[in-house]
């Protein structure tokens, strides 16, 4: 009777710590939407990173307290990755944010490939009759999204790092040869099920099958980043994100975590609703995004430019301002290169002060990721109100005396809807050409990421003040105080 009696406490008991358990990831699965919900705005953003944080150490907190796990690897986990953090947060400039969540795209994928690895191995070990197709199925998918995530999100930190040209990578019957590798990869999946579970008479080795899979899943990757050119980077990124998600959800059926499964799938599907936001913002499908090579045949166009690139200096550019009475400013990666958005903050509170309505738009692609200018403006606290999209822009750009543009290249160039020969042609734009008067910040007379010469910079109404972003805007507010 006691033997009953405990054996009845010891399964409430389990039960009560279960209902806890799930109680803990519905909060922390809450917290999740909140947060992403609080990230599509400009002055919410951080609040909303805080919120999600606080969900995920929610959900870690459970899933420790649910398994029994060696504490001494989980805590020697989370000091090597709390190093790695802290240093990346203070060494990492704003330049690098693209490749940093390019690479950790990548390593989000390859622990989702590890931890469906090391499950395959247990589970290949099981008599036929424990064998769960299911459980078969979902280690293929993570196996095959998370290398997939790995080598393609390595790929774009090298182009983006500019360790390797960022420039579309072709080779004669590429086309042909990711669809063998994709074939290939669907087909040793379906092997790898039906020889685990004896459906039919397939007899291999599991093992060898498995090795095949994970180096064939690599190379795709690889093969399916290497033709992506530079300024298709943006949807790129978005689209890695996605499938990090969707592998971590694929990890999360494989080791049976809720949590896991949830925040993958919200990161999928969030990551997939901005990668299609990217395409609509540059007027081109997926499909033309990740296999048609943009960026490969370099000027791309006719090549041919009427007029002449005209010099300022930063004296005249101060007059220009002075008596304007609209400002428009368009920042592009340059911004980021010179960190050039402190000082922009300055010379836009400046024009304010002179009676001049001041606006900073903003393109949906401009940089080289997804929201990069609104990050670095929110970072020197430019007021949200300052900040246009492309659309609400446009309409009254011919308006605006004066359109500085910070580093931009395929976003504001008269290509895109001028020049139908061009790559771009079709990708909608911020029309910096119809504002009265258009000063461009850059470097040098190079192009931009993507190799397409800027048509903009040729144009009556444009002028080049050349150098560092930052000096030139520095010099402009000194301008003024004197």
């Amino acid at each position: 009777m006691s033997a009953t009696f405990a054996q009845s406490l010891a399964t409430v008991e389990a039960s009560g710590d279960a209902t806890w358990i799930n109680l803990a990831y519905v909060v922390s699965a809450v917290l999740f939407i909140l947060g992403i919900r609080l990230l599509g705005s400009a002055d919410t953003a951080r609040k909303g990173n805080q919120l999600s944080s606080v969900g995920m150490l929610i959900a870690a907190v459970a899933t420790l307290l649910s398994e029994g796990l060696d504490y001494q690897w989980i805590a020697g986990g989370i000091a090597v990755g709390a190093i790695i953090g802290v240093v990346a947060a203070k060494k990492v400039k704003m330049t690098a944010m693209p490749e940093m969540v390019a690479l950790f795209n990548g390593f989000g994928g390859l622990a989702s490939l590890l931890v469906a690895t090391y499950e395959f191995l247990r589970v290949a070990n099981l008599a036929p009759s424990d064998h769960d197709a299911f459980k078969t199925l979902v280690i293929f998918l993570a196996v095959a999204i998370g290398a997939v995530t790995f080598t393609g999100s390595m790929v774009a930190y090298l182009k983006l790092a500019g360790k390797v040209s960022g420039k579309a990578t072709l080779f004669p019957l590429q086309k042909l040869v990711n669809a063998l590798v994709a074939i290939a990869v669907l087909v040793l999946g379906t092997v790898l099920v039906a020889d685990l579970h004896e459906i039919g008479s397939v007899s291999l080795e599991p093992l060898e099958v498995f090795a095949c899979l994970v180096g064939l899943t690599l190379l795709l990757g690889v093969l399916g980043v290497l033709p992506i050119g530079g300024g298709d980077m943006p949807v790129v990124i978005a689209l890695l994100n996605s499938f990090s998600g969707l592998a971590a959800s694929a990890a999360g059926f494989v080791i049976e975590n809720n949590v896991l499964i949830v925040a993958g799938c919200l990161v999928g599907a969030s990551g997939l609703i901005l990668t299609v936001i990217m395409c609509k913002a540059m007027n081109r499908t997926l499909e033309n995004v990740l296999f048609s090579g943009f960026g490969a045949g370099g000027a791309g166009g006719s090549g041919e430019v009427e007029g002449e690139m005209k010099p300022l200096s930063v004296e005249d550019a101060y007059y220009a301002l002075e008596s304007a009475a609209s400002v428009v400013f368009i920042p592009g990666y340059g911004l980021a290169v010179a960190q050039a958005q402190h000082a922009v903050k300055e010379l836009g509170e400046i024009l304010e002060q002179n009676g001049c309505e001041v606006r900073h738009a903003i393109h949906p692609v401009a940089g080289r990721m997804p929201g990069h200018m609104n990050v670095l403006l929110a970072e020197a606290d430019v007021p949200y109100e300052q900040l246009c999209e492309m659309d609400d822009v446009n309409p009254t750009i011919s308006t605006v005396d004066v359109a500085v543009v910070i580093g931009a290249n395929d976003v504001v160039n008269p290509a895109a809807i001028e020049d139908e020969s061009s790559p771009i042609y079709g990708m909608p734009i911020i029309n910096a050409h119809e504002a009265r008067n258009v000063f461009c910040l850059k470097r040098g007379q190079g192009k931009g990421f993507s190799g397409l010469v800027n048509k903009l910079f040729f144009r009556e109404n444009v002028r080049m003040l050349y150098g560092d972003a930052k000096e030139t805007i520095t010099g402009l507010v000194a301008q003024f105080k004197d």
